[in-house]
């Protein structure tokens, strides 16, 4: 026991000032940027193309290639669901990305590029008809 630092100090302050500021970053951005917000949905005039919220707008976009592309996002929430009980190897130090787990974190951090990179595609690079467009 005499490696191990107490976490009162050493980890709640840092802690707390990066809650601290990431809040004021928040609320400076809220008061500073506009929402992006469509008009009011009228039925009789949709709009086109019809996007869904940007949390989902990766599941539409992947959807638009194949309907059968439905089963990589629900393989991708089993996968990510059933992270915790994964039969990995314990890690004697925390660090960043340990060697015992690497692989794990990389299959993580290119799921969640993947996931960024299909939620711009949506968000900027579709226009009517979901066809691809550029936006410059």
């Amino acid at each position: 026991m005499s490696g191990l630092v107490p976490s009162s100090p050493h980890l709640f302050r840092p802690l707390r000032r990066a809650l601290s500021g990431g809040l004021a970053l928040l609320l400076l951005l809220a008061a500073l940027v506009p929402a992006p917000l469509e008009t009011a949905a009228d039925p009789a005039h949709p709009p086109n193309p019809a996007k869904s919220a940007w949390f989902l707008l990766w599941i539409q976009e992947l959807v638009s290639y194949d309907t059968l592309t439905i089963h990589v996002a629900l393989a991708l929430a089993v996968l990510l669901v059933a992270l915790p009980w994964l039969p990995i190897r314990p890690v004697e130090h925390a660090t960043w990305f340990p060697r015992a787990q690497w692989p794990l974190a990389a299959l993580v951090l290119i799921i969640c590029c993947a996931l960024v990179a299909l939620t711009a595609m949506g968000l900027f690079f579709r226009g009517p008809d979901w066809r691809l467009v550029f936006p410059f």
